[in-house]
């Protein structure tokens, strides 16, 4: 689409913002494109830059000039090198290059120049106002501590989020072959080095460790450094560190000081005529990739959707639109991705190979299947590490490998995840619950879960809740447990729970947790405070009320026991009774039931220790707890790893390890296997203790990554089975691996011929620029990028 002529101002003269300032003088010479940047031409911080194929493909599309130009400066390699105590362990499959940032600055500022862009160097940039009034277009690319956000912080609503580890940024003339990951003991505690080469004479150098370790190193000296000057102290002690893996090589500075890594998100990114990219709208973890990369792409998109649409509001909507949600699942990556270096103590001890696996894996985009891909020897030596740590000669798919839970023997590490139905009639389970759970007997999973089975009918979540409170609840149990043992060869369980204050309300596709419009129940908690507005305020439980409650639960368990149930799960997760009690946000009692973590904690293992005395012995008995409320002042990951540890203690086989549903206010950090972190951490600081990962856990891809990187021992999955009820027998058919099928079945056990499939290609529009004989490609849609650096 042809537009006007616009005035153009752009705030940073970084590459996201001469990026966009060529770009848009490329689409419209006409356009009067102006550039702020408060640095002198030849100045820059760090080193190299990072691109993937798929970045470098949009931006050869939108300039193959410039593309070129860049392409001859690249240092290009296939390869990870991981090197762990004593070991190296080398990934190829790579498809990643990387070059100077003084060199791209450079070519992006002959670019311009020789487009006729305005660059002022050395000029603060007028205030954000005065550039809105004068300008149709105001671009915010002036980085981190952006002063055009700032400007108008009211609107954007940025947050920060400032991490716990320490990095400083060098260089170095050893010139790597490959991605090089240095992990390193210290006396101080684990230290890392991320390093890639990026010219024919250097090499990035990044320094990382928590700041514990920084600390416990001496390096927290108290001094400011001007802008521009190195912390040469530092670099010094680096020198020392890790002179072994720069093998006689200089290491260099370049306003080189000790960071924490800065994680920006903003609400919006556009207000009227003024838009941000780059850094200046967001930032994502270095370990995943560049910077740079994000800004640029950000560039692109802004281009193209400006060259679309005749109205700036338009466009930038467009832009936002377009952008936000690739933006935030890159840093939904980065943020695990830094955790995970936050943590990396914790992986120390894992066996090598198992380490480097967990390492490649840690933001979730990378998976077992994408490294087969890459490099099917490297997947071999993991298949056989993990067998070899499992006692199996089996190289199996990890999923398809069994284990021990007690004295209960698991086919596989498939669950079917506990998932209400709320169909039952006066807690009795019917013909329902038969086709429900028997049909996800026979579907492959090693373990089914039944619903949330309520001890009382005050302890239902709503009127279609099942229960165990009386015998002819129980006989009903028993013939859907009967069904489950005679038809298949999976072990079923029971969870037993009480709603507490979340109680006596709709059903779920009535509206969930909304009180009933009619027949209510009191509901009872630690405190007298509601779940969330609306919900009924609950009576405080006495003690006469906990020794009810415990009771309750007591002969509920003799009833599956009697049931024939092969497990029990006590459900402490989800804001229902017993986890209200371990949560400060519901629990505000002053006795011995609340206030420290040990007092919130009593009730639930009172519970627990009543339960575990009735249950069948050689039945293993687990706990679901969530490891956080995802709320400010709730209880968080470092709680849940003595909540798990308290139970394991007592006696639990296992934890399960969901999050929130506390409080209707929790702020989920969503994304695909976003609950596995807190497993992770429980079973590595936890003895003893077997975890379930279980959340947005979607393909079996998935749950062998997470069973091969360790960070879970089995994996539970809902909705996954509601979609397929015999989604395991079909994963098992899709990896080759003979699962027993039903004998009804086994006409159906071979996998049917795929369709052919073309390849899925980038989606590129050509955009008609001006004068006439200019064409630039710049809408481009990538493939999603599974880069082994994230």
């Amino acid at each position: 689409m042809r537009t006007a002529p616009r005035r153009i101002a752009v705030v940073g003269g970084g590459p996201g913002g001469l990026y966009f300032a060529a770009l848009m003088k490329q689409l419209d010479p006409a356009h009067d494109v102006t550039v702020w940047e408060r640095d002198a031409p030849d100045v820059t911080f760090g080193f190299g830059v990072v691109f993937s194929d798929e970045t470098l493909g949009g931006i050869e599309n939108a300039d193959p000039e410039f593309a070129a130009a860049m392409a001859s400066r690249f240092a290009r390699w296939t390869d990870i090198d991981i090197h762990h105590r004593g070991e190296s362990h080398t990934v190829g499959g790579q498809g990643f290059a990387a070059m100077s940032r003084k060199e791209l600055l450079g070519l992006l500022q002959r670019r311009c120049r020789d487009l006729g862009v305005t660059v002022h160097f050395s000029t603060p940039a007028p205030g954000a106002e005065v550039l809105r009034a004068s300008h149709d277009l105001v671009v915010g690319a002036d980085g981190v501590n952006s002063l055009v956000r700032q400007s108008f912080a009211d609107v954007f609503r940025s947050t920060v989020d400032r991490r716990h580890n320490k990095y400083m940024w060098l260089g170095t003339d050893r010139v790597f072959e490959a991605f090089q990951f240095f992990i390193k003991d210290t006396p101080w505690g684990t230290m890392q080095v991320h390093g890639y080469p990026y010219s024919d004479s250097g090499s990035t150098f990044i320094v990382e460790m928590h700041e514990d370790v920084w600390r416990r190193a001496g390096f927290d000296t108290a001094q400011e450094f001007a802008p521009g000057v190195s912390d040469e102290h530092a670099v010094d002690r680096i020198r020392e560190l890790f002179a072994e893996e720069l093998a006689g090589h200089q290491v260099f500075a370049n306003n080189s000081k000790w960071l924490s890594f800065a994680t920006v998100r903003n609400e919006r990114w556009h207000h009227g005529n003024v838009v941000l990219v780059g850094d200046a709208a967001h930032t994502a973890h270095f370990s995943i990739g560049s910077g740079t990369k994000l800004a640029m792409e950000d560039s692109l998109a802004l281009a193209a959707c400006l060259h679309e649409h005749g109205d700036v509001e338009t466009a930038l909507t467009a832009y936002e639109t377009e952008r936000r949600p690739v933006v935030e699942s890159t840093q939904r990556a980065a943020q695990a991705s830094l955790e995970w270096f936050e943590n990396i103590g914790m992986y120390a001890d894992q066996e090598p190979t198992r380490f480097c696996f967990n390492l490649l894996t840690r933001s979730r985009r990378i998976t077992y299947d994408n490294l087969r891909t890459r490099d099917p020897e490297f997947a071999d030596r993991v298949d056989a590490a993990f067998a070899a740590s499992q006692g199996l000669e089996s190289t199996a798919p990890a999923m398809f490998q069994p284990f021990r839970l007690g004295q209960l023997e698991l086919k596989n590490r498939v669950i079917v995840s506990a998932m209400d139905m709320y169909s039952a009639v006066d807690g009795v389970p019917g013909d329902f619950h038969l086709v429900h759970l028997g049909s996800k007997a026979m579907g492959g999973a090693g373990l089914v879960m039944t619903e949330m089975v309520c001890v009382s009918p005050e302890g239902r979540i709503t009127p279609g809740c099942t229960g165990l409170w009386t015998d002819e609840q129980r006989d009903s149990w028993a013939r859907i447990v009967a069904f489950a043992h005679e038809r298949s060869t999976a072990r079923i369980g029971l969870q037993l729970g009480h709603s507490g204050r979340k109680g006596s309300t709709r059903l779920m596709w009535e509206g969930m947790d909304e009180p009933l419009p009619e027949g209510n129940w009191d509901v009872i908690g630690p405190s007298p405070l509601p779940y969330g507005p609306g919900s009924p305020v609950p009576a405080e439980a006495g003690r006469e009320d906990l020794a009810r409650i415990t009771a309750e639960f007591a002969a509920a368990a003799r009833r599956g026991a009697e049931a024939g149930f092969d497990l029990l799960e006590l459900h402490c997760a989800h804001g229902y009774l017993l986890s209200s009690f371990l949560s400060p946000i519901a629990n505000q009692r002053t006795d011995e039931y609340g206030g420290s973590l040990t007092n919130r904690l009593r009730f639930p293992l009172e519970v627990f220790d009543a339960v575990r005395a009735v249950w069948p012995e050689e039945r293993p008995m687990i706990v679901r707890i969530s490891a956080t409320d995802w709320v400010d002042g709730g209880n968080t990951e470092h709680d849940a790893v003595e909540i798990a540890r308290a139970f394991i203690a007592h006696g639990a086989n296992a934890i399960d390890v969901s999050t929130g549903q506390v409080t209707a206010g929790e702020r989920p950090a969503y994304g695909r296997s976003y609950q596995t972190p807190f497993a992770d951490r429980i079973r590595h600081e936890v003895e003893g203790a077997a975890v379930i990962a279980v959340g947005a856990i979607a393909s079996y891809d998935d749950v062998n990554s997470i069973l091969l990187a360790g960070r879970a021992d089995l994996c539970a999955l809902g909705r996954t089975h509601l979609y397929d009820p015999h989604w395991t027998l079909h994963a098992a058919a899709e990896q080759g691996y003979p699962a027993e099928w039903p004998v009804q079945y086994r006409a159906g056990s071979r996998k049917p011929p795929s369709a052919r499939t073309d390849a899925v290609r980038p989606r590129l529009s050509l955009l008609r620029a001006e004068p006439p004989d200019r064409t630039v490609h710049l809408r481009w849609t990538p493939h999603r990028e599974h880069s082994l650096l994230a």
